[in-house]
């Protein structure tokens, strides 16, 4: 276990922990002993049951916040690793940042601080200056969890942006999510399928002004067709509070597309409409992932209609199947060969196994016909989606639910496997098979790709 006063890499002094989350992150507040300046320490400790995009994410924040330089996101310091008998048995890797002395806008929430409009413009053209750097790195870096309590303000009452944990180089998006980031509320629907786009950010920008402004979380107020309802909330410039509508449109056509218009649009204080660039939504920068050669899945679609067709699960043992009949079929014909060229082994009648080997191949041939008969669908319509068995004559629905309440679909890994996840507001749904990860990304992908223009366009 790690411990106040510990030194980390002969180096870091450990002063107190600041945070820690069930995956077995740390945040610790340390001093560095060759500087004596107070420094963060984010530590993440490497076990066995540890999920392998939680590993991929810290990497990715270590490396993305080397290559950043601007005042004010904390610098990038360090990167190590421990060993198992300083961790306590546990490797651990380690993140080295500048210390923002100060209080996070969440903090000033919780203290029940009121923000007047000033203010909340003031943090907002702060953030898009940020995010205009952000964006336009080649690749963009999106941060993905902006949010009250990743907002710093210091002594000076400058405004930084902190905790890169769910950062992602756009570069870099395949359109398959594993790892669900962002926070609920502040987060836009694209951004748990995996497709975030710099106007991802911008809703989270939005979706914070508004916690801001109401003093209420975005989660906990009401929403209309998808929108956040704030207006009658607050009382501020009528023109401001359009400006925020933008941002928080869930349709990415309708929303503000970049943080430099959105800054010139605030600047202005006039709102215009957002014009759709040839009539085509955002979308990030995605590779299409082809079928994988071995796969029996079948997909069909159109505009209206997916189906997808799973083989039977015991489809695979049939070869095993067949190799036992063939080595019935020659037993059976030694058998009668040996009775026809010698007569006298008539001390068993061939036909009597004759007989015997007509009933197991038949009782075989009906079991095999059950089991290749089970049959598993899922489709999907405009209005729901559906997981269907059918099985010896019978159909039956396993489960159902509503288009209209999916979150996201999701890979998931289970042992060596992955699995297909239909995320609701209301339950998680399983498709109910395994897949290797290749065939799991492509039939994920290929869900997702018909949803999205259903839900977000």
């Amino acid at each position: 276990m790690l411990n106040t006063q510990q030194i980390l890499q002969n180096r870091y002094q450990l002063q107190h922990r600041c945070g820690r989350t069930s995956t077995g992150r740390q945040t610790w507040l340390a001093t560095d002993q060759q500087t004596q300046e107070e420094v963060i320490i984010k530590l993440l400790a490497f076990s066995p049951q540890m999920a392998w995009e939680e590993l991929k994410l810290f990497e990715r924040e270590a490396q993305v916040l080397q290559a950043l330089n601007h005042p004010r996101i904390p610098r990038y310091r360090d990167y190590f690793s421990l060993d198992k008998s300083v961790g306590d048995g546990l490797h651990w890797l380690g993140l080295v940042q500048d210390y923002i002395p100060g209080e996070s806008l969440q903090d000033l929430l919780d203290k029940k601080y009121h923000f007047t409009e000033s203010q909340v413009q003031k943090i907002a053209q702060n953030v898009l200056k940020i995010l205009i750097y952000l964006h336009e790195l080649s690749p963009p870096v999106l941060h993905r969890d902006i949010k009250p309590s990743n907002l710093i303000l210091d002594r000076s009452e400058h405004l930084y942006l902190v905790d890169f944990g769910a950062v992602q180089a756009q570069a870099t998006v395949t359109g398959v999510t594993f790892t669900v980031v962002g926070t609920s509320g502040y987060a836009p629907l694209e951004q748990f399928w995996g497709r975030a786009v710099a106007a991802s950010d911008l809703y989270a920008l939005g979706a914070t002004l508004i916690h801001l402004l109401t003093n209420t979380a975005p989660a906990d107020l009401p929403q209309k067709d998808s929108r956040i309802q704030f207006a009658d909330r607050v009382s501020v410039n009528r023109n401001f509070v359009q400006w925020i509508e933008q941002l928080t449109e869930m349709s990415l056509e309708k929303r503000l597309s970049t943080a430099r218009d959105a800054l010139s649009s605030l600047k202005r204080g006039k709102i215009r409409p957002v014009k759709a660039q040839n009539n085509q939504p955002q979308r990030s920068l995605i590779q299409k992932l082809n079928k994988p050669f071995y796969s029996r899945i079948s997909v069909y679609k159109t505009p209206n209609r997916l189906d997808i067709y799973f083989p039977p699960k015991g489809f695979g043992k049939l070869f095993q199947i067949e190799m036992g009949f063939l080595h019935l079929f020659i037993i059976y014909f030694v058998w009668n060969l040996l009775f026809s060229v010698f007569p006298s082994l008539s001390l068993t009648n061939p036909s009597i196994f004759g007989l015997i080997c007509s009933i197991l191949f038949t009782s075989s041939c009906l079991w095999i016909f059950f089991l290749i008969d089970e049959k598993t669908w899922v489709e999907f319509d405009h209005r729901e989606f559906r997981i269907i068995r059918k099985s010896r004559g019978f159909q039956y629905r396993l489960e159902s639910g509503s288009l209209n309440n999916i979150i996201g679909v999701f890979m998931e890994k289970k042992q060596s496997k992955y699995e297909i996840i239909i995320r609701t507001q209301f339950q998680t749904h399983r498709i109910g098979e395994v897949f290797v990860a290749e065939e799991c990304a492509w039939l994920t992908q290929e869900i997702q790709d018909w949803l999205y223009p259903i839900l977000f366009c």
